[in-house]
């Protein structure tokens, strides 16, 4: 939920925090709100500037600290949490931009800006820029300006002829700043008009890059709408949390729970795009155009809806005057609205993204080279064999196969697992093998369900039964299927009914399974069946192998709404399963099946099946949909939005991995996320269509593709039962 992975990152947010809250705090804000609208500066601002955190992003030339976006982001995370009021934040966008400047102007400005002067920059269409002898003459209205008022240095964009035009304002009979009333209420802003104005040549700033500026503007105002999510979320939990109604606390409410869930989704987006956004500075153009356009459309919403939400949680008081919950939703608002519109930037990155995209790759290519040689050296192996559809993953592997089992042979199929049976990869190890087999264009081979049940074997299984299992799985000579949910019992597990009866040698299994991924190919299936009736339902519940081939195993396809079958519900009618097919003891079986291992595979990237971008670009290719191409182009933006979202989520988790910390709340917030991306991308594309969607076309099938969306939104726990798990577990709100 905040921006800092490193512990150096770590230390300088809590110093930034302590900082706001020795200097004030809010109440210091709330009784000084009409001096910040009229431009004046906090009382705190003199020792701000004494700590440097205004200067954190500068140059050392100039008193800097010399490091970067990174920073800088940090710090406004930090300061947005706590609502710090005046100039701030459009001081440091005026620096940050004129620190890649040339020319004396911008030198002067930074110098100044360095030594405690606040800044402001005046952009929009409005000002036009014509030569003149004595240089330019400018006129026109800048769009509101956030800190205009009582800038020290002032920063102005026209537009003219030739191309941008950045100079230094002075004053002037000709310059008029005209303070606005501003929503919101703890920082100026203001509109700047000129007529016929004179710049010399003296105050014209050189070298700035359209994008540069654009990422440095966008990356502290997500990183400030991050800080306001999270303080947002973090109000709304711990009021719901002591707040009673009906006897108990209002947090033990499932709608209350779930929105505060959604609060937890929302702010990881915004870190996570803000996160992006700001380590891409030394990226190159492309990227970050992209991530540019990414910070203002995922993470500025999300400062607006988080308020919003906690407003609606804290009940009446969060809608009165007195609350602070008002000022923080003005101030999502009001940076949400200079930056532009949604609609704008989700155009814009639908058409940035038509000939790029974004590179998530962080590991150094020089990074354990022995390791890489290793891994090089089986892709020009397996590349010599017969293709058999082993670079990419799929429901049932082909079996057999020459290049399966060099890469298990490898200890590639799941190098995570301790040797034998993989290399014992740690975070770092499985980056760069995930590396090499992306520089190929190859999926890593996957042993699909057997994903989750080889660690388990491994966990908790015995030795004959790690030898039996796991060596034939990773070479896919062994296929599985997960025999969990019954008709009865889909998100309550703990609840279902499916009997094991001891008997001499083994046991006897009978019930009904449904919604089985995958068992009509299945060679072995893992199944949770209830072996002491008489014991609480999570505790008399016991964990088997079931050979798919045994008497009274007997797999139904089940046709789903899209036509297809690739789920079963398969019926064991006094199936025998020998004792070594038990895994552990019996009546341990729930704890087997809630078993998350520390060395799970790494998440590398992210997949949307449904609602994909591909699909939208298949939209705006195909010239015989009606639909208009800027709407199927901002429909590709958001859709592109999503699969960043995702993206960038995985990578924060895998650095936080890589710099020691435990996995935390993106695992959960990816699936719930993953999950209602796919829902809302694949509404997005049967909005943009006309007639041609009623029709089942099997090179473009829009509407099935909306149809298979249950597979998604059900599969491993509804959206609702993670929901409840965050909420719950993360969040650590009281069951009801």
């Amino acid at each position: 939920m905040a921006l800092p992975l490193l512990e150096d990152h770590r230390d300088l947010a809590e110093a930034v925090a302590a900082f706001a809250n020795r200097f004030g705090g809010i109440a210091d804000t709330r009784s000084n709100v009409k001096r910040y609208a009229a431009g004046d500066r906090p009382d705190s601002w003199d020792g701000l500037v004494r700590q440097g955190l205004h200067a954190v992003h500068l140059p050392e030339q100039y008193g800097g600290d010399g490091v970067g976006l990174a920073e800088l982001a940090v710090v406004v995370e930090q300061l947005g949490d706590a609502l710090y009021p005046g100039p701030y934040v459009p001081t440091v966008i005026a620096s940050g931009i004129l620190a890649t400047a040339a020319g004396s102007a911008a030198e002067a400005m930074l110098t100044e800006l360095a030594t405690g002067a606040t800044g402001a920059v005046c952009t929009g269409a409005g000002l036009r820029a014509v030569r003149s002898d004595a240089g330019w003459t400018v006129s026109g209205s800048a769009d509101p300006t956030l800190g205009l008022p009582g800038a020290d240095v002032v920063l102005v964009r026209a537009n003219s002829e030739d191309g941008e035009l950045w100079f230094r304002l002075e004053p002037s009979a000709s310059a008029a700043v005209v303070i606005e009333d501003g929503v919101d209420l703890t920082r100026s802003i203001g509109t700047l008009t000129l007529t016929d104005h004179q710049v010399e040549s003296g105050l014209i700033v050189d070298g700035l890059q359209a994008h540069r500026t654009e990422l440095v503007v966008n990356t502290v105002l997500a990183a400030e709408a991050s800080g306001i999510a999270g303080w947002a979320l973090r109000t709304a939990v711990d009021y719901v949390k002591s707040r009673q109604q009906f006897g108990r606390p209002v947090g033990s409410f499932q709608a209350v729970q779930h929105k505060a869930a959604m609060m937890l989704v929302r702010s990881e987006i915004a870190c996570a795009a803000a996160w992006d956004a700001a380590r891409s500075e030394d990226h190159d153009e492309d990227q970050q155009k992209l991530v540019s356009a990414q910070a203002a459309l995922a993470a500025l919403p999300v400062g607006i809806e988080n308020a919003l939400e906690c407003v609606t949680l804290l009940g009446g008081i969060g809608f009165t005057w007195e609350h602070d919950a008002h000022l923080y939703w003005r101030r999502a608002i009001s940076i949400a609205a200079v930056a532009g519109s949604e609609v704008k930037w989700a155009h814009t990155l639908g058409d940035r993204s038509a000939d790029s995209e974004r590179d998530f790759s962080f590991v150094d290519p020089e990074m354990l080279p022995e390791l890489r040689e290793q891994v090089h050296r089986v892709l020009d192996e397996v590349a010599l064999l017969p293709d058999d559809g082993t670079t990419s993953a799929s429901w049932a592997p082909a079996k057999g196969s020459a290049r399966r089992a060099r890469f298990a042979d490898a200890k590639l199929v799941a190098p995570h697992y301790r040797a034998p049976y993989g290399l014992g990869a740690g975070p770092r190890e499985q980056a760069v093998i995930a590396h090499e087999f992306a520089m190929r264009g190859w999926a890593q081979p996957s042993t699909v369900i057997g994903e989750w049940v080889l660690p388990t074997i491994l966990e908790h299984g015995n030795a004959e039964q790690q030898d039996r299992f796991v060596e034939p799985s990773l070479r896919a000579d062994i296929i599985w299927c997960q025999l969990f949910s019954e008709p009865g019992a889909g998100s309550d597990l703990a609840g279902l009914s499916t009997k094991a009866r001891k008997v001499d040698g083994g046991w006897v299994l009978s019930g009904q399974k449904v919604w089985n991924s995958g068992a009509h190919e299945a060679d072995w299936g893992v199944c949770l069946a209830r072996s002491d009736a008489d014991a609480p339902k999570h505790r008399g519940l016991s964990y088997f192998l079931v050979d798919m081939t045994s008497k009274g195993v007997d797999v139904r396809p089940l046709k789903q709404a899209t036509g297809k079958s690739e789920f079963n519900e398969v019926f064991l009618d006094d199936v025998f399963v020998p004792d070594d097919c038990l895994v552990a003891e019996p009546g341990q079986g729930w704890k087997l099946a809630a078993t998350t291992l520390s060395n799970e595979r790494l998440s590398m990237g992210s997949t949307l099946h449904h609602g994909s971008s591909r699909l939208f670009r298949q939209v705006i290719a195909d010239a015989s949909h009606d639909c208009p191409r800027e709407d199927a182009v901002e429909g590709l933006g958001r859709s592109i939005s999503r699969e960043l979202a995702l993206s960038a989520m995985n990578l924060r988790g895998v650095s936080a991995r890589l710099a020691g910390q435990e996995p935390g709340a993106e695992i959960s917030v990816s699936k719930v996320y993953n999950a209602l991306a796919q829902r809302e991308g694949s509404r997005d594309l049967l909005r943009l269509l006309g007639p041609r969607a009623a029709v089942v076309d099997p090179s473009a099938n829009y509407a099935i593709d909306h149809i298979g969306l249950p597979s998604i939104l059900f599969g491993g726990g509804t959206v609702e039962i993670q929901l409840n798990v965050i909420a719950q577990r993360v969040l650590g709100l009281p069951r009801s």
